[in-house]
């Protein structure tokens, strides 16, 4: 079961990132594909705390769109690693719905902060 609480559900997030990242095999592909997975999880992350201590309502929109490329980018590289690695399709599977799951939890935060 997901938590409700979105900073929290965006840190199990990054956490589970690198613990896929761990199970695959280490090769150069792998090992530097991991690496922008890491980077652009936390991210994500990152730019949605940034957001909840926004100083208007143009900064919010901003860091949320940040936070939604970030999920975006995140989710390119899990596609990489999940067609190059079938043995972790399950945990890859997984963590590709979850990303989607939070651009679209993004985007509707943006979109209807956009119209108040």
């Amino acid at each position: 079961m997901k938590p409700y609480n979105l900073e929290e559900r965006i840190f199990l997030f990054a956490k589970e990132c690198r613990i896929y990242i761990r199970t695959l095999p280490k090769n150069i592909s792998n090992i530097e594909d991991g690496k922008q997975l890491i980077r652009s999880s936390s991210s994500v992350g990152a730019n949605y705390i940034e957001a909840n201590e926004k100083l208007g309502d143009k900064d919010l929109i901003f860091r949320l769109k940040i936070a939604r490329k970030e999920a975006k980018e995140s989710k390119f590289w899990l596609q990489l690693l999940n067609d190059l690695n079938p043995d972790q399709k399950s945990t890859s599977e997984s963590l590709l719905f979850e990303v989607e799951e939070l651009r679209k939890i993004l985007s509707a935060i943006i979109s209807k902060t956009s119209k108040q």
